[in-house]
Protein backbone atom coordinates (compact mmCIF):
# COMPACT_ATOMS: atom_id res chain seq x y z
CA UNK A 1 0.00 0.00 0.00
CA UNK A 2 1.31 3.44 -0.97
CA UNK A 3 1.30 6.03 1.82
CA UNK A 4 0.81 9.71 1.13
CA UNK A 5 0.19 12.81 3.26
CA UNK A 6 -1.81 16.01 3.05
CA UNK A 7 -3.35 18.50 5.44
CA UNK A 8 -7.03 18.04 4.50
CA UNK A 9 -8.42 14.95 2.80
CA UNK A 10 -11.65 15.71 0.94
CA UNK A 11 -14.10 13.01 -0.11
CA UNK A 12 -16.19 14.16 -3.07
CA UNK A 13 -15.62 16.47 -6.03
CA UNK A 14 -19.01 18.14 -6.07
CA UNK A 15 -19.46 21.86 -5.37
CA UNK A 16 -18.73 21.44 -1.63
CA UNK A 17 -15.49 19.48 -1.99
CA UNK A 18 -14.15 21.52 -4.88
CA UNK A 19 -14.98 24.86 -3.28
CA UNK A 20 -13.43 23.77 0.01
CA UNK A 21 -10.20 22.80 -1.75
CA UNK A 22 -10.20 26.10 -3.62
CA UNK A 23 -10.71 28.16 -0.45
CA UNK A 24 -8.09 26.18 1.48
CA UNK A 25 -5.53 26.68 -1.28
CA UNK A 26 -6.06 30.43 -1.10
CA UNK A 27 -5.16 30.17 2.60
CA UNK A 28 -2.06 28.11 1.85
CA UNK A 29 -3.56 24.83 3.10
CA UNK A 30 -2.94 21.67 1.07
CA UNK A 31 -5.70 19.20 0.24
CA UNK A 32 -6.38 16.08 -1.80
CA UNK A 33 -9.80 15.42 -3.35
CA UNK A 34 -10.94 11.87 -4.08
CA UNK A 35 -14.02 11.27 -6.24
CA UNK A 36 -15.53 7.96 -7.33
CA UNK A 37 -17.12 9.38 -10.48
CA UNK A 38 -15.31 10.46 -13.63
CA UNK A 39 -14.59 14.09 -14.40
CA UNK A 40 -16.82 13.86 -17.46
CA UNK A 41 -19.72 12.56 -15.39
CA UNK A 42 -19.71 15.27 -12.75
CA UNK A 43 -19.17 18.05 -15.30
CA UNK A 44 -22.24 16.93 -17.24
CA UNK A 45 -24.49 16.17 -14.27
CA UNK A 46 -27.28 18.78 -14.42
CA UNK A 47 -28.45 19.79 -10.97
CA UNK A 48 -29.34 23.05 -9.22
CA UNK A 49 -29.01 26.31 -11.06
CA UNK A 50 -29.93 29.18 -8.71
CA UNK A 51 -27.06 30.96 -6.96
CA UNK A 52 -27.72 33.21 -3.99
CA UNK A 53 -26.15 36.64 -3.80
CA UNK A 54 -23.55 35.40 -1.30
CA UNK A 55 -22.56 32.44 -3.48
CA UNK A 56 -22.17 34.73 -6.49
CA UNK A 57 -20.00 37.15 -4.51
CA UNK A 58 -17.81 34.35 -3.20
CA UNK A 59 -17.25 33.12 -6.76
CA UNK A 60 -16.19 36.62 -7.78
CA UNK A 61 -14.02 37.27 -4.73
CA UNK A 62 -12.07 34.04 -5.22
CA UNK A 63 -11.37 34.41 -8.94
CA UNK A 64 -14.16 32.15 -10.22
CA UNK A 65 -16.62 34.72 -11.49
CA UNK A 66 -15.51 35.55 -15.03
CA UNK A 67 -17.59 32.99 -16.95
CA UNK A 68 -20.45 33.18 -14.46
CA UNK A 69 -20.70 36.95 -14.98
CA UNK A 70 -20.53 36.48 -18.74
CA UNK A 71 -22.98 33.60 -19.11
CA UNK A 72 -25.11 33.60 -15.94
CA UNK A 73 -28.60 35.07 -15.98
CA UNK A 74 -29.20 37.69 -13.27
CA UNK A 75 -32.77 37.63 -11.97
CA UNK A 76 -34.25 40.40 -9.89
CA UNK A 77 -37.39 38.53 -8.91
CA UNK A 78 -39.68 35.55 -9.40
CA UNK A 79 -43.37 35.13 -10.20
CA UNK A 80 -45.86 33.35 -7.98
CA UNK A 81 -48.60 32.16 -10.32
CA UNK A 82 -52.01 31.13 -8.99
CA UNK A 83 -55.63 31.64 -10.00
CA UNK A 84 -54.42 32.30 -13.54
CA UNK A 85 -52.43 35.42 -12.65
CA UNK A 86 -48.81 36.36 -11.97
CA UNK A 87 -47.73 38.05 -8.77
CA UNK A 88 -44.13 39.23 -8.98
CA UNK A 89 -41.83 39.20 -5.95
CA UNK A 90 -39.22 41.87 -6.70
CA UNK A 91 -36.07 40.73 -4.90
CA UNK A 92 -34.01 43.83 -5.60
CA UNK A 93 -36.69 46.23 -4.40
CA UNK A 94 -37.46 44.22 -1.27
CA UNK A 95 -33.89 43.43 -0.18
CA UNK A 96 -31.95 46.59 -0.93
CA UNK A 97 -30.66 45.43 -4.30
CA UNK A 98 -29.92 41.71 -3.85
CA UNK A 99 -30.51 39.36 -6.78
CA UNK A 100 -30.02 35.72 -7.76
CA UNK A 101 -28.05 34.33 -10.69
CA UNK A 102 -29.14 31.36 -12.77
CA UNK A 103 -25.94 29.44 -13.52
CA UNK A 104 -26.03 25.66 -13.58
CA UNK A 105 -24.33 23.62 -10.88
CA UNK A 106 -22.43 21.74 -13.57
CA UNK A 107 -21.00 25.07 -14.75
CA UNK A 108 -19.86 25.91 -11.22
CA UNK A 109 -18.23 22.48 -11.06
CA UNK A 110 -16.48 23.01 -14.40
CA UNK A 111 -15.09 26.35 -13.23
CA UNK A 112 -13.89 24.88 -9.94
CA UNK A 113 -12.23 21.87 -11.58
CA UNK A 114 -10.47 24.08 -14.09
CA UNK A 115 -9.23 26.34 -11.29
CA UNK A 116 -8.01 23.43 -9.16
CA UNK A 117 -6.19 21.75 -12.05
CA UNK A 118 -4.60 25.04 -13.10
CA UNK A 119 -3.33 25.41 -9.52
CA UNK A 120 -1.79 21.94 -9.58
CA UNK A 121 -4.24 20.44 -7.11
CA UNK A 122 -4.22 16.74 -6.31
CA UNK A 123 -7.61 15.76 -7.67
CA UNK A 124 -8.25 12.05 -8.17
CA UNK A 125 -11.28 10.92 -10.19
CA UNK A 126 -12.62 7.36 -10.53
CA UNK A 127 -11.26 6.14 -7.21
CA UNK A 128 -12.62 2.96 -5.65
CA UNK A 129 -13.27 1.62 -2.15
CA UNK A 130 -12.96 4.97 -0.36
CA UNK A 131 -13.14 4.81 3.44
CA UNK A 132 -12.22 7.07 6.34
CA UNK A 133 -10.36 5.76 9.39
CA UNK A 134 -9.16 6.98 12.79
CA UNK A 135 -11.24 10.14 12.51
CA UNK A 136 -11.49 10.46 16.30
CA UNK A 137 -7.71 10.70 16.57
CA UNK A 138 -5.22 13.40 15.64
CA UNK A 139 -4.15 11.40 12.56
CA UNK A 140 -7.18 10.47 10.44
CA UNK A 141 -6.68 8.57 7.20
CA UNK A 142 -8.39 7.94 3.90
CA UNK A 143 -7.92 4.63 2.15
CA UNK A 144 -8.83 4.12 -1.49
CA UNK A 145 -7.73 2.59 -4.77
CA UNK A 146 -6.62 4.91 -7.55
CA UNK A 147 -5.42 3.76 -10.97
CA UNK A 148 -5.15 0.23 -9.63
CA UNK A 149 -2.97 1.21 -6.65
CA UNK A 150 -4.05 1.06 -3.01
CA UNK A 151 -3.36 4.33 -1.20
CA UNK A 152 -3.46 5.38 2.45
CA UNK A 153 -3.67 9.16 2.76
CA UNK A 154 -2.63 10.55 6.15
CA UNK A 155 -4.42 13.81 6.97
CA UNK A 156 -4.78 16.38 9.69
CA UNK A 157 -8.51 16.59 8.94
CA UNK A 158 -11.09 14.88 6.72
CA UNK A 159 -13.99 16.64 5.01
CA UNK A 160 -16.94 14.51 3.95
CA UNK A 161 -18.38 16.25 0.89
CA UNK A 162 -19.61 13.12 -0.86
CA UNK A 163 -23.34 13.65 -0.89
CA UNK A 164 -26.35 11.96 0.64
CA UNK A 165 -25.29 8.45 -0.42
CA UNK A 166 -21.60 8.91 0.29
CA UNK A 167 -19.36 6.97 2.65
CA UNK A 168 -18.13 9.70 4.98
CA UNK A 169 -21.08 9.55 7.39
CA UNK A 170 -20.39 5.84 7.90
CA UNK A 171 -17.13 6.74 9.65
CA UNK A 172 -19.15 8.31 12.49
CA UNK A 173 -20.53 5.89 15.09
CA UNK A 174 -24.31 5.68 14.71
CA UNK A 175 -24.90 6.47 18.38
CA UNK A 176 -23.19 9.85 17.90
CA UNK A 177 -25.64 10.99 15.22
CA UNK A 178 -29.25 12.13 15.24
CA UNK A 179 -31.11 12.15 11.94
CA UNK A 180 -34.13 14.39 11.39
CA UNK A 181 -36.15 13.53 8.31
CA UNK A 182 -39.38 14.34 6.50
CA UNK A 183 -40.64 12.61 3.38
CA UNK A 184 -43.09 14.50 1.17
CA UNK A 185 -45.79 12.46 -0.60
CA UNK A 186 -44.84 13.72 -4.04
CA UNK A 187 -41.95 14.43 -6.37
CA UNK A 188 -41.09 16.46 -9.43
CA UNK A 189 -40.96 15.18 -12.98
CA UNK A 190 -38.29 17.37 -14.53
CA UNK A 191 -37.35 17.93 -18.14
CA UNK A 192 -34.60 19.89 -19.81
CA UNK A 193 -35.85 21.22 -23.15
CA UNK A 194 -33.73 22.57 -25.97
CA UNK A 195 -35.79 25.73 -26.37
CA UNK A 196 -35.59 29.36 -25.26
CA UNK A 197 -37.36 30.06 -21.93
CA UNK A 198 -40.95 31.24 -22.18
CA UNK A 199 -40.40 33.74 -19.36
CA UNK A 200 -37.52 35.97 -18.32
CA UNK A 201 -37.85 34.92 -14.69
CA UNK A 202 -38.68 31.79 -12.72
CA UNK A 203 -42.38 30.98 -12.35
CA UNK A 204 -43.65 29.08 -9.29
CA UNK A 205 -47.17 27.93 -10.11
CA UNK A 206 -49.75 26.60 -7.64
CA UNK A 207 -52.63 24.92 -9.47
CA UNK A 208 -55.54 22.70 -8.48
CA UNK A 209 -53.77 19.87 -10.32
CA UNK A 210 -50.49 20.46 -8.48
CA UNK A 211 -47.30 22.47 -8.57
CA UNK A 212 -45.32 23.47 -11.66
CA UNK A 213 -42.06 25.36 -12.11
CA UNK A 214 -40.73 27.17 -15.14
CA UNK A 215 -36.97 27.70 -14.86
CA UNK A 216 -34.02 27.90 -17.21
CA UNK A 217 -30.35 27.01 -17.51
CA UNK A 218 -29.36 29.32 -20.36
CA UNK A 219 -30.95 31.50 -23.06
CA UNK A 220 -31.50 28.32 -25.09
CA UNK A 221 -32.24 25.70 -22.39
CA UNK A 222 -35.44 25.60 -20.36
CA UNK A 223 -35.85 23.61 -17.14
CA UNK A 224 -39.44 22.61 -16.33
CA UNK A 225 -41.02 20.61 -13.51
CA UNK A 226 -44.46 19.24 -12.65
CA UNK A 227 -45.54 17.72 -9.36
CA UNK A 228 -46.15 13.98 -9.52
CA UNK A 229 -47.31 11.31 -7.09
CA UNK A 230 -44.80 9.37 -5.04
CA UNK A 231 -44.38 6.03 -6.71
CA UNK A 232 -44.79 7.39 -10.24
CA UNK A 233 -42.18 6.36 -12.79
CA UNK A 234 -40.96 8.02 -15.94
CA UNK A 235 -43.05 5.50 -17.89
CA UNK A 236 -46.10 7.15 -16.32
CA UNK A 237 -44.96 10.50 -17.69
CA UNK A 238 -44.33 10.46 -21.44
CA UNK A 239 -43.33 13.81 -22.94
CA UNK A 240 -46.85 14.51 -24.18
CA UNK A 241 -48.33 14.20 -20.71
CA UNK A 242 -45.63 16.42 -19.21
CA UNK A 243 -46.23 19.17 -21.76
CA UNK A 244 -50.02 18.91 -21.32
CA UNK A 245 -49.73 19.34 -17.56
CA UNK A 246 -47.28 22.21 -17.93
CA UNK A 247 -49.66 24.03 -20.27
CA UNK A 248 -52.53 23.55 -17.82
CA UNK A 249 -50.67 24.48 -14.65
CA UNK A 250 -48.80 27.45 -16.11
CA UNK A 251 -51.79 28.91 -17.99
CA UNK A 252 -52.82 32.50 -17.27
CA UNK A 253 -55.88 34.61 -17.99
CA UNK A 254 -53.81 36.84 -20.26
CA UNK A 255 -52.77 34.00 -22.56
CA UNK A 256 -49.27 32.99 -21.44
CA UNK A 257 -47.66 30.91 -24.19
CA UNK A 258 -45.43 28.05 -23.12
CA UNK A 259 -43.01 27.21 -25.91
CA UNK A 260 -42.29 23.52 -26.40
CA UNK A 261 -39.00 22.10 -27.61
CA UNK A 262 -37.05 18.84 -27.88
CA UNK A 263 -36.62 17.14 -24.50
CA UNK A 264 -32.95 16.35 -23.90
CA UNK A 265 -33.23 15.06 -20.32
CA UNK A 266 -35.97 13.57 -18.13
CA UNK A 267 -35.86 12.60 -14.45
CA UNK A 268 -37.94 12.33 -11.29
CA UNK A 269 -36.77 13.90 -8.03
CA UNK A 270 -38.47 13.01 -4.77
CA UNK A 271 -39.05 15.74 -2.22
CA UNK A 272 -37.57 15.11 1.21
CA UNK A 273 -35.78 16.88 4.03
CA UNK A 274 -32.89 15.44 6.03
CA UNK A 275 -30.62 16.95 8.67
CA UNK A 276 -27.85 14.98 10.38
CA UNK A 277 -26.57 16.34 13.67
CA UNK A 278 -23.85 17.01 14.56
CA UNK A 279 -21.97 17.76 11.35
CA UNK A 280 -18.64 16.81 12.91
CA UNK A 281 -17.01 14.00 14.82
CA UNK A 282 -13.41 14.15 15.94
CA UNK A 283 -11.52 15.42 12.91
CA UNK A 284 -14.19 14.51 10.38
CA UNK A 285 -16.45 17.32 9.16
CA UNK A 286 -19.54 16.81 6.99
CA UNK A 287 -20.57 19.43 4.44
CA UNK A 288 -23.34 19.82 1.89
CA UNK A 289 -25.62 16.91 1.05
CA UNK A 290 -23.56 14.56 3.23
CA UNK A 291 -25.14 16.37 6.20
CA UNK A 292 -28.44 17.74 4.91
CA UNK A 293 -30.98 17.62 2.08
CA UNK A 294 -33.61 20.29 1.40
CA UNK A 295 -36.60 20.26 -0.96
CA UNK A 296 -35.67 21.91 -4.24
CA UNK A 297 -38.54 24.40 -3.88
CA UNK A 298 -36.36 26.81 -1.92
CA UNK A 299 -33.30 26.58 -4.23
CA UNK A 300 -31.00 26.08 -1.24
CA UNK A 301 -29.03 22.84 -1.76
CA UNK A 302 -25.99 24.15 -3.63
CA UNK A 303 -25.96 27.38 -1.66
CA UNK A 304 -25.99 25.57 1.69
CA UNK A 305 -23.06 23.42 0.55
CA UNK A 306 -21.06 26.53 -0.32
CA UNK A 307 -22.00 28.16 2.99
CA UNK A 308 -20.84 25.07 4.89
CA UNK A 309 -17.39 24.96 3.32
CA UNK A 310 -16.98 28.69 3.69
CA UNK A 311 -17.37 28.22 7.45
CA UNK A 312 -15.15 25.13 7.45
CA UNK A 313 -12.35 26.69 5.43
CA UNK A 314 -12.29 29.71 7.75
CA UNK A 315 -12.20 27.45 10.83
CA UNK A 316 -9.35 25.37 9.40
CA UNK A 317 -7.44 28.52 8.49
CA UNK A 318 -7.84 29.73 12.07
CA UNK A 319 -6.55 26.41 13.42
CA UNK A 320 -3.47 26.39 11.19
CA UNK A 321 -2.68 30.06 11.86
CA UNK A 322 -3.32 30.23 15.60
CA UNK A 323 -3.59 26.66 16.89
CA UNK A 324 -6.96 27.50 18.42
CA UNK A 325 -9.65 24.82 17.98
CA UNK A 326 -12.51 27.18 18.88
CA UNK A 327 -13.80 27.82 15.35
CA UNK A 328 -13.59 24.13 14.44
CA UNK A 329 -15.39 23.16 17.65
CA UNK A 330 -18.32 25.44 16.74
CA UNK A 331 -18.47 24.41 13.06
CA UNK A 332 -21.55 22.22 13.40
CA UNK A 333 -23.54 24.69 15.52
CA UNK A 334 -22.64 27.56 13.18
CA UNK A 335 -23.71 25.69 10.05
CA UNK A 336 -26.85 24.17 11.56
CA UNK A 337 -28.34 27.58 12.32
CA UNK A 338 -28.34 28.33 8.59
CA UNK A 339 -29.36 24.78 7.67
CA UNK A 340 -32.49 24.88 9.83
CA UNK A 341 -33.36 28.36 8.56
CA UNK A 342 -33.13 26.97 5.01
CA UNK A 343 -35.16 23.90 5.99
CA UNK A 344 -37.92 26.09 7.38
CA UNK A 345 -38.00 28.26 4.27
CA UNK A 346 -37.94 25.29 1.91
CA UNK A 347 -40.71 23.55 3.85
CA UNK A 348 -42.77 26.75 3.86
CA UNK A 349 -42.42 27.17 0.09
CA UNK A 350 -43.18 23.49 -0.49
CA UNK A 351 -46.35 23.40 1.61
CA UNK A 352 -47.58 26.70 0.19
CA UNK A 353 -47.23 25.66 -3.45
CA UNK A 354 -47.92 21.89 -3.60
CA UNK A 355 -51.10 19.85 -3.33
CA UNK A 356 -50.96 17.10 -0.70
CA UNK A 357 -52.99 13.89 -1.15
CA UNK A 358 -54.94 14.64 2.03
CA UNK A 359 -55.83 18.20 1.04
CA UNK A 360 -59.52 18.99 0.75
CA UNK A 361 -61.32 22.05 -0.62
CA UNK A 362 -60.92 23.83 2.71
CA UNK A 363 -57.15 23.36 2.68
CA UNK A 364 -56.96 24.64 -0.89
CA UNK A 365 -58.78 27.82 0.15
CA UNK A 366 -56.27 28.29 2.99
CA UNK A 367 -53.42 27.80 0.53
CA UNK A 368 -54.80 30.44 -1.84
CA UNK A 369 -55.30 32.81 1.08
CA UNK A 370 -51.65 32.40 2.03
CA UNK A 371 -50.49 33.00 -1.55
CA UNK A 372 -52.62 36.14 -1.74
CA UNK A 373 -51.12 37.39 1.53
CA UNK A 374 -47.52 36.74 0.43
CA UNK A 375 -48.06 38.48 -2.90
CA UNK A 376 -49.96 41.49 -1.51
CA UNK A 377 -48.17 42.25 1.77
CA UNK A 378 -44.83 44.00 1.37
CA UNK A 379 -43.57 42.53 4.65
CA UNK A 380 -44.57 38.99 3.67
CA UNK A 381 -43.05 39.37 0.20
CA UNK A 382 -39.87 40.80 1.75
CA UNK A 383 -39.58 37.75 4.00
CA UNK A 384 -39.75 35.44 0.97
CA UNK A 385 -37.28 37.60 -0.94
CA UNK A 386 -34.75 37.80 1.92
CA UNK A 387 -34.78 34.04 2.38
CA UNK A 388 -34.57 33.33 -1.35
CA UNK A 389 -31.59 35.58 -2.11
CA UNK A 390 -29.82 34.31 1.02
CA UNK A 391 -29.73 35.60 4.58
CA UNK A 392 -26.28 36.93 5.40
CA UNK A 393 -26.32 35.74 9.01
CA UNK A 394 -28.64 33.66 11.17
Amino acid sequence: MKREKTQVGIIGAGPAGLMLSHLLARAGIASVIVERRSREYIEKRVRAGVLEQGTVQLMRDTGLGERMDREGLVHRGISLRFEGRDHRIAFDELTGGSTITVYGQQEVVKDLIAARIAAGARLHFEVEDVSAHDVSTSAPKLRYTFAGEQIELECDFVAGCDGFRGVSRDAIPADHLVRYEREYPFGWVGILANVAPSSEELIYASHDRGFALHSMRSPTLTRLYVQCDRGDTLDDWPDGRIWDELHLRLATDDGFALIEGPVVERAIAWMHSVVTEPMQYGRLFLAGDAAHIVPATGAKGLNLAVADVRVLSSALDSWYRTGSPAALASYSDTCLRRVWRAQHFSNWMTTMLHRFPTDDAFQRKLQIAQLRWVSSSRDAAASLAENYVGIAAV
